[in-house]
């Protein structure tokens, strides 16, 4: 194993975390292309560049740090995160992968020298959509799947456009297509779990096999406003009762179908939202997450069709608009079985297990071989400043991923 402790663990978080926009409040704003966005990545890139690691921005301001092997140095094996956080998030979502790349790489170096493939760590730009509307523009730039005309009109709630952002940090678009950097042998991501499994079963870490693909919908209910003392029972056309009808039935059925399925209804907007008119017209949003594309299609595909039955019962006009729609992602099997058999070797506590959330894996699975490890998160919570995970759980982590680096690279 390296040599890593916790109080280095803490020092190292400490200091990436004092790169925030509100330095008066407890937690970190760091978004993207923001004042404080540039100053991580710029000491990032000096950190790296004393690991005798040759550090450069791409077109849009991913960092890349890269330690060209002895013997196959066109062989990359990656690691890193997202170096962008929420608005007022906690001190290790996003980048505690990036950190922890940074202390494995150095681990490494340290105990075994060059490589005999090239090692990388990769700040990705953004991830969380905290500032434009959008999500891993970071990832996407490294494998050209982003649509820089859409992002031309972007503004973020200031009126700043995506593209003045952009430009004041330094960076521009990827104007000639060249993918520089999306050619590796394996992408591993070190991420706290953002949940309560691990730690309400008392488990070390967690060797992710798979993140949950998704579907969103915005919902609009059109029934009939009317007075709410005069509208006898029987004669109401209330949005908000069908939408109640809906909520039930449908929890009902994701609560029989059982893990891995989640369902969540979130915004829910009533007109004429006062207390003495029946609701006319109601909007609500739906998410609904599965590890498995066909269970996640056969679920929502039933749902849909039990919203539409329950709204013509009640001779309410619906509208079901499907926003969104992200696949599952599998993680590769090669490295989730080197990932456990480093850990049983290690002697560590670990479970296989999936992940609720998105990350930027979800992107590198597309193309190259990738797999995740969780650590814990105290009491689940995540984007928030009492965002937590014990030193000596990261410890763990940051060991059993230079572990698998070093099999994989050395």
């Amino acid at each position: 194993m390296i040599n890593i402790t916790p109080e280095r663990i803490d020092e190292l978080m400490d200091w990436i975390s004092g790169f925030t926009e509100k330095e008066d409040q407890k937690g970190t704003t760091r978004l993207l292309y923001d004042a404080s966005w540039v100053r991580a990545q710029q000491s990032l890139k000096e950190r790296f560049e004393e690991l005798g690691m040759e550090a450069e921005f791409d077109a849009v301001g991913n960092l890349i740090a890269t330690l060209r092997g002895s013997e196959e140095p066109d062989s990359v094996i990656a690691t890193g995160s997202h170096v962008d956080t929420v608005t007022d998030g906690g001190r290790l979502d996003g980048q505690l992968g990036i950190m922890a790349g940074y202390m494995a790489v150095k681990g490494l170096i340290d105990k075994y020298g060059q490589p005999k493939k090239s090692l990388r760590v990769i700040a990705l730009a953004e991830e969380e959509g905290s500032r434009f509307p959008f999500v891993f523009w970071g990832s996407k730039n490294i494998f050209g799947l982003q649509n820089n005309d859409e992002m031309k009109d972007i503004v973020d709630n200031e009126g700043v456009s995506f593209v003045d952002a952009m430009k004041e940090a330094g960076f521009g678009f990827n104007e000639t297509g060249e993918l520089k950097y999306n050619k590796m042998d394996a992408f591993l991501e070190l991420h706290i779990e953002q949940g309560i499994f691990l730690e309400q079963q008392g488990i070390e870490v967690g060797i992710v096999n798979a993140i949950v693909g998704q579907k969103r919908y915005d919902i609009t209910l059109k029934g009939e406003a009317n007075h709410a003392g005069t509208t006898l029972m029987g004669y109401r056309k209330d949005t908000v009762e069908c939408f109640s009808r809906i909520v039930v039935n449908s929890i009902d059925k994701a609560k029989a179908e059982g893990d891995p399925l989640v369902l969540t209804f979130g915004h829910v907007s009533p007109k004429p939202n006062t207390v003495n008119v029946v609701p006319g017209e109601t909007m609500f949003t739906i998410d609904v997450r599965h590890t498995d594309s066909k269970a996640l299609d056969d679920f929502t595909s039933e749902m849909e069709e039990d919203m539409k039955c329950i709204a013509s019962d009640m001779g309410i006009e619906i509208d079901i608009n499907n926003w969104m729609t992200e696949e599952p992602t599998q993680m590769d099997e090669v490295l989730v079985e080197l990932l456990e058999e480093a850990a049983k070797e290690a002697d560590l506590n670990y479970t296989v297990m999936h992940s609720g959330a998105g990350h930027d894996s979800q992107i590198f699975a597309q193309y190259i071989p990738t797999a995740m490890i969780f650590v814990p998160s105290i009491k689940g919570i995540s984007h928030n400043p009492e965002e937590h995970t014990e030193a000596k759980d990261i410890v763990q982590g940051v060991e059993l991923l230079a572990e698998a680096i070093r099999r994989l690279a050395y």
